[in-house]
């Protein structure tokens, strides 16, 4: 399984990538970069820690509610030059922090450790949901405001990961974190879609590791596993409470294969081929089309009306599901987040209850049956049909499906003190209406269509390899346009300018067009066969009126093909 893998550690770049272009292509990149870092410092580089982004081909806004995603990663990645100070020059865990854009001004920063006494961490925790900030508790401080968009936030938040699971207050080693000095560049474009910021805190996170020698520990359990873990709790520092897809294909990336990622009961990721269009031939194969809307949008900016509002829909939906199915007090103490449970576990709950000899974890297959039973129960989340099983009085505009705050309250089955505390202290939101029908049934049809393209790659990969899968990849297409459609009109996370750019890139040629990420602007990935790509991304430059006046060099960081890309990895440089 590749979540239990060792983190790749290389000394050649040959060894790091699938062919010989490609190494060399980046070893440009890396030398470049080592050279800068001696420039700024006046010493060489140890480790070069490279993270890439990734992009989603289907499956949007479901993982954090622990149902399966279907991603890749990218070429286009994140790399951070690292190596210690002396400890006589710098404070133990001291960081000067540089990037290669000069509009990222230089930083420099020292972790703390601080008692945790009760009264201290009570405090901290009240300040820090007074800036509606989410908490997480920590033997040390860095300050991350989340208030405001900085670009080593996602650096101090990568060592966050290191300082918690490495440099343990109550460790009795005496062993301090390394002063260090580390020079980040990268080419995934930020706000787009693509998971800038999980490239980010990835490659900080690993190049921490790497400075305080824990790549190259025996025995201290260090998997890819453990990193994805460890980032989807680091990026939660800068106020987004991500699922762990985007760190998912990052870490466990692998050329030439896309990832089915599943989070339930655990972490794990499946390799899956994706099909060409003639099998066993390659000129033939599909391609993945990125096209930017240049509509910039990163999680952290308004999320409390976006990313975190739909965060908590969701959990809010499920615990109205799970009343709803009579489920025992049983199963909401047995939930990954007690008294929280997400609508996988209630899915899950439901097929365990409803299907004769139903086992956990629930097989793929079967968890598809249950999802399409599934969707009869999403009905009974429209705000016109809680009010009325309630007793509350229809709104006056009776088309009005979301539920205030109060009234999903009383239908929680919770005091509302106790609500709040378990659906609200924890994150910021902000809504009149909370739009729980909407979000639970792109939620549950999401899963399906990623579970449908999945068999799909499957099958193709499986079939003789003879005749023309282009059957199969119109089918692909059409589930990622379903998608489209879905985000769009149900969770409500596309904008115009990407649904402009989705139904453009469809008239040019793609098979299907959907956003990848976040929404709200960023990015669409389009399914396109090779032999046509070229006229595609033509089209698409003449017609979408974003890229109108744009030079070329900027057209083509807007628009580009690629394949699945390895995931991320340490170089350690030799002299």
């Amino acid at each position: 399984m590749a979540a239990q893998l060792p983190i790749p550690l290389y000394t050649t770049l040959a060894d790091a990538f699938p062919t010989s272009d490609i190494a060399l292509k980046h070893a440009a990149r890396f030398n470049d970069l080592a050279q800068e870092f001696e420039h700024r410092f006046g010493h060489k580089p140890t480790y070069i820690a490279r993270a890439p982004g990734r992009v989603n081909l289907i499956g949007e806004h479901i993982d954090y509610a622990l149902f399966g995603v279907f991603p890749t990663a990218i070429e286009q990645d994140i790399i951070i030059a690292c190596a210690p100070h002396e400890p006589s020059t710098r404070d133990p865990g001291h960081v000067n922090a540089h990037n290669v854009t000069p509009k990222y001004v230089p930083q420099s920063f020292t972790p703390m450790l601080r008692r945790r006494a009760d009264s201290i961490a009570k405090q901290e925790k009240q300040e820090e949901e007074e800036q509606g900030n989410l908490y997480l508790e920590s033997d040390w401080h860095l300050d991350i405001d989340k208030r405001e968009l900085r670009w080593e936030s996602y650096v101090k938040a990568g060592y966050y990961g290191v300082l918690n699971n490495y440099f343990s207050a109550s460790s009795t080693s005496g062993v301090h974190p390394k002063p260090a000095d580390i020079l980040v560049t990268g080419n995934v474009p930020p706000g787009s879609g693509v998971s800038s910021s999980a490239a980010m805190v990835v490659a900080s996170t690993l190049a921490f590791l790497a400075v305080n020698g824990k790549l190259e520990q025996q025995g201290n359990g260090l998997t890819k596993g453990k990193l994805v873990s460890m980032a989807v709790e680091n990026e939660k520092r800068v106020g987004v409470n991500s699922g762990g897809m985007d760190q998912a294909a990052s870490i466990l990336g692998t050329a030439n294969s896309a990832l089915y990622i599943s989070f339930y009961p655990s972490l794990a990721a499946e390799l899956v081929t994706l099909p060409t269009t003639i099998p066993g031939t390659k000129e033939e194969e599909a391609v993945f089309v990125i096209t930017n809307s240049l509509v910039v949008s990163d999680k952290v900016v308004g999320a409390k009306t976006r990313y975190n509002l739909r965060v908590v829909e969701t959990l809010l939906a499920a615990r109205l599901l799970a009343i709803h199915l009579s489920l025992p007090a049983s199963f909401y103490e047995s939930t990954v987040t007690p008294n929280r449970p997400t609508l996988r576990e209630v899915v899950s709950a439901f097929i365990l209850q409803y299907y004769s000899g139903a086992t956990e974890p629930v097989p793929e297959k079967e968890l598809e049956n249950g999802l399409e039973m599934f969707l009869d129960m999403v009905e009974v989340l429209k705000g016109e049909t809680v009010r009325e099983a309630m007793g509350f009085p229809q709104p006056e505009d009776e088309s009005e499906q979301g539920l205030k705050i109060e009234e999903i309250i009383k239908a929680s089955g919770m005091d509302e003190a106790t609500f709040r505390e378990v659906y609200l202290s924890w994150v910021d939101v902000e809504a009149t209406y909370f739009q729980l029908y909407k979000r639970t049934r792109h939620i549950i049809t999401e899963s399906l269509r990623v579970l449908e393209f999945r068999d799909l790659c499957l099958a193709a990969s499986n079939a003789p390899s003879s005749g023309s899968n282009i059957s199969t990849l119109e089918a692909l297409g059409s589930l990622m346009n379903g998608s489209q459609e879905s985000c769009s009109k149900l969770y409500e996370c596309s904008c115009p300018e990407l649904d402009q750019l989705t139904r453009i890139c469809r008239e040019s040629g793609a098979l299907g067009s959907r956003l990848s990420g976040a929404g709200w602007g960023g990015c669409a990935v389009s399914l396109v066969p090779a032999s046509e790509v070229t006229t595609f991304i033509q089209s698409v430059k003449e017609r979408y009126p974003g890229y109108q006046g744009l030079s070329e060099e900027k057209l083509n960081e807007a628009i580009f093909a690629t394949r699945p890309a390895s995931g991320a990895f340490v170089y350690k440089l030799t002299e």
